[in-house]
């Protein structure tokens, strides 16, 4: 049986070169660059940071067959839709009034107006829910109004939480053409090769025409063997798998914003349903997202996220991976820990 690879994400939490050791020698096989809020030159002592770790460990070294050079995957902002620049972090609570205006028109000393990008502005109508952070804060369009530079919309929190800069967006049942990549993808695809990035995460993808998109733009910069990895975070995604799988190295079950597309009791049906279609067509899958959540805020997880792990692997999971755990959380080696030794004895029990 082939070990289950296991990615961290970098982040404030684990960026010094001695976490990273630390996170290597507990078993992390490779780690995510998320520039969903960055590009990769704002990254580099962070990347140089994951090289220099991952020469220091040999157990890393060794169980990637030796490999000279850690994985690094780098996350794209691909057609994912995300809140703009905000003055300062809110804390919203339930009832609170906001204002949604397209990104750059903000008053930055104006908490109650949000940015967010233009292009959605047209699709919200009254009772139009909008769902902030995945789905951990809940809005309301109430009313939709001209502006001196186009419209904006009065919004209503159902669901409270702390709102940050840059955090996703999704309107439950209105599909937004957006282009499959931005141009800080292009300057970060451009750059790839010279940071080392050995695999490309394409957020939302819709169809095909996604990661041919992103297949030519690697191509066009002479990175055409670095891999791609298509996450499926809508529905869209979901129901096109088949016609995905040809144009990917490997399918990325993303939970956190496939989760808000449906109701939750829904998503394991969906994970298996494309855990299932991946095994019958070879082609390796990562389950992603909140699989020990709890441990961004305490040293021990839930008995039902070890079992959530075992459940990926026990799947044929070719690879799973912790998110905010080791880029925020306050348990970051601990997470890893957990991760990879829940792994490797669902590895075990499989093989015996």
């Amino acid at each position: 049986m082939t070990y289950t690879k296991i990615y961290g994400t970098i982040g404030p939490a684990c960026h010094d070169a001695d976490t990273l050791v630390r996170l290597f020698e507990k078993g992390m096989t490779g780690i995510r660059v998320n520039l969903s809020h960055s590009n990769l030159p704002e990254s580099s002592e962070w990347i140089e940071n994951i090289k220099l770790a991952y020469k220091k460990t040999e157990r890393c070294r060794a169980d990637a067959g030796n490999q000279n050079e850690p994985e690094i995957l780098m996350d794209l902002r691909g057609p994912e839709l995300r809140l703009g620049k905000l003055g300062t972090e809110r804390e919203l609570l339930v009832g609170d009034a906001l204002t949604l205006v397209a990104e750059g028109q903000n008053n930055l000393f104006d908490p109650t107006e949000l940015p967010v990008p233009e292009l959605i502005l047209p699709h919200l109508t009254s009772g139009q829910q909008i769902l902030v952070d995945d789905g951990k804060i809940l809005l309301e369009t109430e009313e939709l109004f001209r502006t001196r530079t186009g419209c904006a919309a009065e919004c209503r929190v159902l669901r409270k939480g702390v709102l940050k800069s840059g955090k996703s967006i999704a309107l439950p049942g209105v599909t937004i053409e957006a282009p499959t990549l931005t141009e800080s993808d292009l300057e970060n695809i451009s750059l790839a090769k010279k940071y080392g990035i050995t695999g490309v995460m394409l957020p939302f993808v819709r169809n095909q025409e996604d990661l041919k998109n992103l297949k030519q733009a690697l191509i066009n910069v002479d990175a055409e063997e670095i891999q791609i990895f298509a996450k499926i975070e809508n529905m869209d995604g979901v129901r096109r798998l088949p016609e995905l799988l040809p144009y990917c190295d490997e399918i990325v079950i993303a939970r956190g914003d496939l989760g808000n597309v449906m109701p939750l009791w829904k998503l394991p049906v969906i994970q298996e349903q494309i855990a299932e279609m991946c095994r019958e067509a070879g082609k390796p899958f990562m389950v992603v997202t909140q699989m020990l959540a709890s441990m961004e805020r305490t040293a021990v997880p839930t008995r039902a996220e070890v079992s959530d792990i075992f459940r990926a692997v026990q799947q044929g999971a070719a690879s799973v991976m912790l998110t905010g755990e080791t880029a925020a959380g306050e348990y970051p080696v601990e997470a890893m820990e957990y991760m990879v030794n829940t792994v490797r004895e669902a590895e075990d029990y499989l093989k015996s």
